[in-house]
């Protein structure tokens, strides 16, 4: 989910924000030894290339989401900050790169995603299982949360993945099937619900996850229809934030949903029986996964 360039020179005029999407820019310790870390290590995260709002809290309290395969793209949806063009090789030394990191940091909880790599075979899966892995072997006692591209509908890629038995497996549905075409031209509404069946089919232990922004010009009644395709396919967890345009290149916001609103979509996606809910403003994906751990494995 797009997030606040509340840290880009790029800029986005829009609608004014409403104070509850405000953020304060704070550039503690922890967060400058973390943005260290990860320039010495030569890592990606998505909390910078998607520009996230939440990257002042999360990186103070040494919490990230790393950015695998690259920090290029090979789509270009219409409201993600992170570069289009021809990635690179991939780089086989990365997934121990990102495990010694996370046992420098000393996590407990950690969020692998990736930018999607529609150029390999098998989507990058391979090095997200080998990443899956190198943490195991540094860090056992490290749950692994891994936030992937749809592979395409490649169902023998998202087994890789699969067979590496992250805690949490995540795959973002985005927006309401009316506005695929509009908000991810190259991915299917279809195709995602599947890709979300067949993760829970392969492997019924691992918890599953998935996730939308608001504020592109979906009703209600959309919102509630993603809602209840989720749960028919088995969905656990459900992340609900507010679309933020990052600059004129990208979609325009229609509207600001309010804290009340979001509160009572929280309610409307419990009532459906989702384990965990996250629905604010500024949630994204992995904002406060690691407190979800606990919530799910009941």
């Amino acid at each position: 989910m797009e997030p606040l360039p509340l840290h880009s020179d790029r800029k986005a005029p829009s609608k004014p924000l409403p104070p509850w999407l405000k953020v304060r820019l704070t550039q503690g310790k922890n967060y400058l030894d973390l943005k260290n870390l990860m320039r010495e290590q030569t890592l990606h995260t998505v909390c910078e290339e998607a520009l996230c709002p939440n990257i002042y809290e999360c990186w103070e309290s040494r919490t990230a989401t790393f950015l695998i395969l690259g920090d290029i793209c090979t789509r270009n949806c219409g409201f993600c900050a992170i570069t289009t063009g021809r990635p690179t090789h991939l780089d086989w030394e990365e997934p121990k790169r990102v495990a010694e990191t996370v046992e420098h940091m000393g996590l407990r909880h950690v969020v692998i995603t990736s930018v999607t790599r529609d150029d390999v075979e098998d989507g990058g899966a391979a090095i997200f299982a080998a990443t899956i892995r190198a943490i195991r072997e540094r860090v056992p006692e490290c749950s692994i949360e891994v936030l992937t591209p749809d592979f395409m509908g490649n169902w023998d890629a998202l087994q890789t993945v699969v067979k590496a038995h992250p805690e949490i497996f995540n795959h973002n549905t985005e927006t309401v099937p009316r506005l695929y075409r509009h908000v991810r031209p190259k991915a299917q509404y279809e195709r995602t619900m599947e890709f979300l069946r067949r993760i829970k089919e392969q492997d019924p232990t691992i918890v599953t996850k998935s996730g939308i922004m608001v504020g592109l010009g979906e009703t209600r009644e959309e919102i509630h229809q993603v809602f209840v395709d989720m749960r028919a396919n088995q969905v656990d967890v459900l992340t609900v934030g507010q679309y933020l345009r990052p600059d004129m290149k990208h979609l325009p916001v229609e509207r600001y949903y309010t804290p009340e609103e979001f509160a009572e979509i929280k309610e409307e996606a419990l009532a459906l029986g989702f384990a965990h809910v996250e629905s604010g403003p500024l949630v994204r994906s992995s904002y406060h996964a690691a407190s979800q751990v606990p919530e799910v494995s009941r």
